[in-house]
Order: structure tokens, then C-alpha cells, then sequence
């Protein structure tokens, strides 16, 4: 889930949640057999699989599960399932634009998923491009905050292509055209510098600030839209301020 720095620590924490529900284990073994499939089983020689290896083993993936995935989208050894990409788009309670990115093997199954958790959950579905266009594909490294700056980031990766450094709490993210992605994760591990994760994601232009109700009523859709198996990643403009995001944390 994307929206806003003002709520990181209310990202890191349902992340946390995610990965004990084993539900964000089995997406990120599902974007490692979609990277393998697509550009070969060599991390060496495609980054995007061996940027999905890293976030897999950042989160505790075990290394097994890795290993197999990567041999099931390679077609080592003769399994694998053939994922579509969709993208599906809505708004949320309070006109929060949402994206719904689905990597899916059935997708009747995809969308009726999708349509429910809007309908369920006081938001609706629109149509294609009404939503997309508060977006833009960016390059997105997030590392956590260690002994350098964010200063001492910038004039390692300024040269890479990196745009701005997002401090976000507890992490920084570094944000670049998507093409430049690897460049800047690259010019990070040059330096010795340790990251989290490196990948494309969709950054919202226009942000749509909320209440506590708002907010609570919008995660509440996250999350019975990051349930379904299908849905791969959920970007939203969600702002939360800072005094909101205190009062969801005093609430959990």
C-alpha cells in the first residue's frame, strides 16, 4: 500500500500484520514467479527479479520458498502458473483515489473480488483512467535510517537519476523516473549502503487529506482489497496528518 509520509508508521505496522497473516509472503513469491517467468531465472541478469528476490528476503521470506519460485517462473522444473496484470480503479469513502493492481490466473475471480471489497466498504469502482491519471510510475528505494543522512544519500544517488528523498519516519525513500530504479539501487550497494526494497510503483500527484473517520473507513478497504489473493498491490492518495495518524495508532 502507497499514500502518504505522514502515516508511515501506520504502513509498517499492517505490513507486520501481513506478513504473520502469510498473505504478503505469497505475494511476494507470486511477483519473484512473475519476474523469473518474464526475464529469466538469473538475478544476475534481470533486475527486476533480483529486486523481488531482495524485498522477499527483507520481509523473512524463507529462502527455500524463494529458491522454488524462482525455479517454477523460470520453468526449471516444469511448473508454474500463468499470471495476468490488471489494474483496476475506484474511489474510497471521502473521494480517495484508489489503484488496485492485480497479478491473477482467473480474472472473473479478480474483478468480482475487487467490485465486493468496494461495495462492501462504502466505495465504488470507476472507470478506466477517471482515477489512474492522479498517478505517476516512479522508481521507489526504500532503505532504513542508519548512520547516514539524507544528505550523504543524495549525493550518492543524484547522479543515478534520483529525484527527492522522502523522509518517512523510520525509513527514507528515494524517488526516481521508474526507469532509473536500478541505477539507484545500484549506485547504493556501490557505496555500501544498505535497502530495503527497489521497485516501480504508482506516487500519487494529487493527495486527499482525511479525519480519523476517513481514515479508518479507507483502511478498512485496504484491507479487504490487499485480502484477496488477486490483488497484488493497493496505491491510494490517502493523505493522513499527523495528528490522525497519533490518534489510529492510540486506537490499535
Amino acid at each position: 500500500m502507497s499514500g502518504h509520509s505522514k502515516w508511515a508508521t501506520t504502513k509498517h505496522k499492517k505490513a507486520a500484520i501481513d506478513a504473520k497473516r502469510g498473505k504478503l509472503f505469497a505475494k511476494l513469491i507470486k511477483n519473484i514467479e512473475v519476474a523469473a517467468r518474464t526475464g529469466g531465472a538469473d538475478p544476475s541478469g534481470n533486475p527486476t527479479l533480483f529486486d523481488a528476490i531482495q524485498k522477499a528476503k527483507k520481509t523473512s521470506v524463507p529462502n527455500d520458498n524463494i529458491d522454488r519460485a524462482v525455479k517454477r517462473g523460470g520453468g526449471l522444473d516444469g511448473g508454474g502458473v500463468d499470471y495476468t496484470t490488471l489494474m483496476y480503479e475506484g474511489y474510497a469513502p471521502g473521494g480517495v483515489a484508489v489503484l488496485v493492481e492485480c497479478l491473477t490466473d482467473n480474472k472473473n475471480r479478480a474483478v468480482s473480488e475487487v467490485r465486493l471489497a468496494f461495495s462492501r466498504n462504502g466505495g465504488n469502482m470507476a472507470d478506466s483512467g477517471s482515477v489512474s491519471y492522479m498517478f505517476t510510475r516512479k522508481g521507489v528505494v526504500s532503505l532504513p535510517k542508519g548512520e547516514h543522512t539524507e544528505d550523504d544519500l543524495l549525493e550518492v544517488v543524484l547522479d543515478a537519476g534520483a529525484e527527492e528523498i522522502n523522509d518517512e519516519g523510520e525509513t527514507f525513500e528515494i524517488v526516481s523516473e521508474a526507469s532509473d530504479v536500478v541505477a539507484v539501487r545500484t549506485a547504493l550497494q556501490e557505496a555500501g549502503i544498505d535497502y530495503d526494497s527497489a521497485e516501480a510503483q504508482f506516487v500519487p500527484n494529487i493527495r486527499t487529506e482525511v479525519d480519523l473517520d476517513g481514515a479508518h473507513k479507507v483502511l478498512r478497504l485496504i484491507d479487504a482489497l490487499e485480502d484477496s489473493d488477486d490483488v497484488q498491490n493497493v496505491y491510494t492518495n490517502l493523505d493522513i496528518p499527523e495528528d490522525v495518524a497519533a490518534q489510529l495508532a492510540d486506537d490499535e
